[in-house]
């Protein structure tokens, strides 16, 4: 599915913690309900961005994986 996000947020190259502070702070800049599209390099990133929306309550509507960058559609809730 194709999401249309409200904000990109380019995290390669940076390693944890870095993508999810960024993230956060992306997301909650963002209104309920609006989407962050968030690229990481980082092999870790998808099990941190998993862990990282179920904490908050933000919504995890895709992820995909194009090469090495990780890709997150992530929904403010």
């Amino acid at each position: 599915m194709a999401y249309e996000p409200n904000q990109t947020l380019d995290c390669s190259g940076m390693s944890c913690p870095l993508p999810i502070l960024k993230t956060k702070k992306a997301v909650d800049a963002l209104e309920v309900g609006q989407i962050l599209k968030m690229i990481a390099t980082d092999p870790g990133s998808k099990s941190d961005m998993e862990a990282w929306t179920n904490k908050t309550g933000n919504k995890l509507l895709e992820y995909v994986q194009e090469d090495n960058k990780h890709i997150f559609f992530i929904e403010k809730s």
